[in-house]
């Protein structure tokens, strides 16, 4: 199963009130088991998780099972995930989203 990551700046905390990234889409895949993608979504077809930063930055990562072909669209059009892979792996891990403290 193929699940994709889309991250969004639901909460900006710069002086402007703007992201830099706001136009552009931040898409990440994973391959996982058929029972570990089931589990992870629990029979909905999306799933959000929200990070507050604490500073006045917050990101949403939500999550949703795809199929190949949307994938290589997807591929085309993503710009990356700004480095923030390791909240792929706290979700998959734990259900959300934790500070490397608590992971």
């Amino acid at each position: 199963m193929i699940l994709s990551f889309e991250l969004t700046m639901p909460n900006v905390g710069s002086w402007n009130g703007q992201w830099a990234g706001a136009n552009r889409r931040y898409i990440k895949f994973r391959n996982v088991s058929k029972k570990e993608g089931e589990k992870f979504l629990d029979g909905k077809e999306t799933k959000n998780c929200y990070y507050d930063f604490g500073d006045g930055w917050g990101v949403n990562v939500e999550a949703k099972k795809i199929l190949s072909p949307e994938k290589r669209k997807l591929e085309k059009i993503s710009a990356g995930f700004l480095s923030y892979d390791w909240m792929i792996d706290s979700m998959l891990r734990t259900g959300k989203i934790l500070p490397q403290k608590r992971r």
